[in-house]
């Protein structure tokens, strides 16, 4: 079965479910303890994707200085108030090796997990981290040319961002990885993209990673890229994606890339092969709570809109009810998730759970379930699998002043979804903490001549009105503060409206007898 052009994604902290099963379970949990009435599940909620984050083997040495940062571990604290060192796993971001860590059950149960995920339709989604590598990895010792070097001036000079390293060849001085805005993670050292042979035994990571999974999440995808790592570490480099997803793709030509990217460089990434690339603008403008900017994000070619990947939260952004206040969230849920691109959820997101869990934990804490928001995203779900969002022609609706002098027209963001057979979504949200009105133009021609039905697929509330009027005027809005609609347009039959007509007849006469 083929893919959708507008796929859902939904992201597993791996190590915290493996710790939850095993104490449910009275036993160490691996892959194999996953039960498949929760792949089932995740099925069933119509996802394609699902993202197993932090599978690949860690090592003690990033574990021991996750377990010693005292920043890291206040951080950790606010989690978990009852941490233990045991529940501090080291990043998963900082790989040993990229092979499947031994206490998930190795490759071997990755491999039966990927062919369970499988027989439900499920593709599987895995980490590659291209900028740095464990202090403890093979390479220190076989290959240090692969890595940036520092000098004995630069340990005083800059402490957060180069450390002394023990390898077979004797002390030396490495860098942290990081970005060109921040100090380094200091429990990873950062890779020469400057050197062709790194280039290489990277891309050749990523083959072995491509042949157990159908696709990567790339962290912090950006900063391989020639001009951001020229302008961090004064060292000119080759183009490395263009490279690496043309060549793993010979291979396995379905293979897709979805990259963490920030800056405005979302485009730049799928120019060189990526399939999605993370849409971390209109989150913000989301977070800002104006709908104005908000449409203007929309009004991007579908070139790139269709290869975005939407989200409200993930495992590095606050948790979305956190974030968002009640109302507020619902609204940019619908927003997010019913534009076109890679729908995009994080586990817990959909329960309303509050507290960030960080990659370096390998527990998390217990919450409650927020009901009333678990009911909202189950129907929010229920829309998503609607092969209209799925195939269908997403477009950005005009709003317009119900009345001169009416300003909350500019609170509103529209846009419907139409399908080959004809089916036709209409979503609408005042994005603004008042009450507001608005015409929407409607881009159907057909429309005059008859009766239309709007039917809410939020709250079960449906209107009626005329095709005329919505042909000439648009669709008239009168809405709650941070209300979202996602309203099915149907013409109404002339069966049903002479019924109608007949019942309406019958009670007059009824009430006149």
């Amino acid at each position: 079965m083929s893919e959708p052009q507008h796929p859902a994604l939904y992201q597993i902290n791996t190590r915290v479910w493996l710790t939850e099963l095993s104490r449910a379970l009275g036993k160490r949990a691996t892959l194999d303890d996953i039960p498949d009435a929760e792949l089932d599940r995740l099925a069933e909620m119509g996802f394609d994707w699902v993202w197993f984050l932090s599978v690949w083997q860690t090592g003690p040495a990033a574990r021991a200085i996750s377990r010693a940062n005292p920043e890291w571990r206040c951080e950790f604290a606010v989690t978990l108030p009852d941490l233990e060192d045991e529940d501090i796993a080291g990043s998963g971001f900082a790989i040993q090796n990229y092979t499947v860590h031994r206490d998930l059950g190795g490759a071997p149960a990755l491999a039966r997990l990927r062919q369970r995920l499988q027989k439900r339709g499920l593709k599987l989604m895995l980490d590659f981290v291209p900028n740095h590598m464990a202090p403890d990895h093979t390479w220190i010792d076989e290959h240090l040319d692969y890595f940036i070097h520092g000098s004995e001036t630069d340990l005083p000079r800059a402490p957060r961002n180069y450390c002394r390293v023990q390898t077979k060849s004797g002390p030396m001085v490495l860098a942290y990885g990081r970005d060109p805005y921040f100090d380094g993670w200091p429990d990873t050292l950062q890779l020469n993209y400057g050197n062709p042979d790194l280039q290489q035994a990277m891309i050749g990571e990523l083959v072995r990673i491509a042949g157990q999974c159908d696709g990567v999440r790339c962290d912090m995808a950006m900063l391989v890229l020639p001009d951001v790592f020229e302008r961090t570490w004064g060292i000119r480099a080759d183009l490395f994606w263009s490279k690496a997803t043309e060549f793993v793709r010979r291979k396995y030509p379905n293979f897709q890339f979805m990259a963490e990217v920030y800056w405005d460089l979302e485009w730049t990434m799928q120019q060189q092969g990526f399939d999605y690339a993370y849409d971390k603008r209109l989150y913000d403008r989301l977070r800002e709570g104006h709908a104005r900017p908000v449409r203007e994000h929309f009004h991007a070619g579908l070139d790139y809109q269709n290869r975005l990947a939407r989200f409200l939260e993930n495992h590095d952004e606050p948790r979305a009810t956190a974030t968002f206040a009640p109302g507020v969230h619902e609204a940019a849920a619908v927003i997010t998730f019913l534009s076109p691109g890679l729908r995009f959820f994080h586990q817990g997101q959909l329960e309303g759970r509050r507290k960030r869990i960080s990659p370096h934990l390998c527990r998390g804490p217990a919450e409650p379930v927020d009901q009333q928001l678990e009911r909202f995203y189950d129907r929010l779900l229920g829309v998503l699998r609607q092969r209209v969002v799925r195939e269908g022609q997403w477009q950005l609706l005009e709003c317009i002043p119900a009345w001169e002098g009416n300003w909350t027209w500019d609170c509103f963001v529209a846009f419907a979804w139409q399908g080959r057979d004809g089916e036709r979504l209409l979503i609408a949200v005042n994005y603004a903490p008042n009450q507001s009105q608005c015409y929407v133009r409607l881009p159907f021609a057909d429309l005059g001549g008859g009766e239309w039905r709007l039917q809410n697929q939020m709250d079960d509330v449906g209107y009626d009105r005329d095709g005329n009027d919505l042909q000439s005027r648009g669709l008239y809005l009168d809405m709650s503060p941070w209300q979202a609609s996602v309203f099915v347009l149907a013409r109404k039959s002339w069966k049903s409206t002479r019924k109608l007509g007949s019942t309406c007849a019958s009670f007059w006469r009824r009430a006149l007898n």
